[in-house]
């Protein structure tokens, strides 16, 4: 029986209060091979150069609310078996995957390729894609938790990729945060340890990996949705993310670093393994692309 699969482009920036992440989509869901799938357009609010507000303790929460509604209403109307998301910041995968999960019986597998966990909220660091992951395992925003029907199982959800700061970084992170007064509300990896969520790093992943095919063997997983935050990627290899910025690179948390090769191998070990129903591309900031758009959008004679 054929499996009916949509993709989805959803250009969201205000989970990651960065107008660039829309560019960064349309040219993710550019650049993907073409086939029969239907590519449908989640209606994103466009930036026109006002800043978010923020509501309770979240930048642009009504927007981001909204466009999460949009999402649900475009995939429950198709009902597929499959989606594909390109996207926008992180948030932009709460709406597949929770569909997703109530399609499946509450039995979806997740792997969560990034180098960040997405489990927590930070005080001070207001932007809404810092919690997807918690938002789908029902411990997140509260009137996020609420779109979620059926919460993913923890033993379901595998971290992969989650970078470890060395000790120079952990200093500078803490430093910053005291700088902006910015504070997690629970440290991510007594989250991670409290609901048992398995994981591996970069390095672990290197030298093998056995410990995610046992995780999807042990767990039963039947139907697996992948997450890949681009951010997983090591910013010296590929330099389309945030923290690559060449004007303002970001130091608030460790960057990844994965090398393409090792990323393609593990989803194509992944695919191998079980049967993969769901695929979220997130967080492409190509800034080459964005720079040269800026200087092309100021060329007079393009503009007469």
């Amino acid at each position: 029986m054929t499996k009916k699969t949509i993709r989805l482009f959803m250009p969201q920036w205000q989970g990651g209060n960065n107008p660039n992440y829309s560019f960064g989509a349309e040219l993710l869901a550019w650049l993907a091979p073409e086939n029969d799938q239907p590519l449908i357009h989640v209606p994103v609010q466009a930036y026109d150069g006002t800043p978010l507000e923020n509501e309770n303790g979240m930048n642009g929460r009504t927007q981001l609310l909204e466009q999460l509604e949009a999402a649900q209403h475009i995939i429950n109307a198709h009902k597929p078996d499959r989606i594909v998301m390109f996207g926008g910041d992180c948030l932009v995968e709460q709406a597949p995957f929770a569909y997703l999960n109530e399609r499946y019986g509450g039995e979806l597998g997740l792997i969560w390729i990034d180098a960040h966990s997405d489990l927590v909220n930070y005080v001070g660091y207001d932007n809404g894609h810092a919690l997807p992951l918690g938002n789908l395992l029902g411990i997140g925003d509260e009137e996020f938790v609420k779109h979620v029907e059926i919460p993913l199982k923890p033993e379901n959800v595998f971290i992969a990729g989650l970078a470890a700061p060395t000790e120079q970084q952990t200093k500078e992170i803490s430093e910053a945060f005291q700088r902006l007064g910015i504070a997690p509300t629970e440290p991510d990896t007594e989250v991670i340890q409290r609901l048992g969520i398995r994981t591996a790093g970069t390095q672990e992943l290197t030298n093998s990996t056995e410990s995610v095919k046992e995780w999807i063997k042990e767990s039963g997983i039947k139907h697996l949705a992948i997450h890949l935050d681009l951010d997983v990627l090591d910013p010296k290899a590929f330099r389309s993310l945030l923290f690559a910025n060449p004007e303002e690179p970001f130091h608030l948390s460790p960057a990844g670093t994965m090398q393409m090769p090792q990323l393609l191998n593990l989803i194509k070990e992944l695919s191998e393994e079980t049967d993969i129903v769901g695929l979220g591309i997130t967080e492409h900031l190509p800034w080459d692309s964005i720079n040269l758009k800026n200087l092309l959008a100021e060329i007079p004679i393009l503009n007469n």
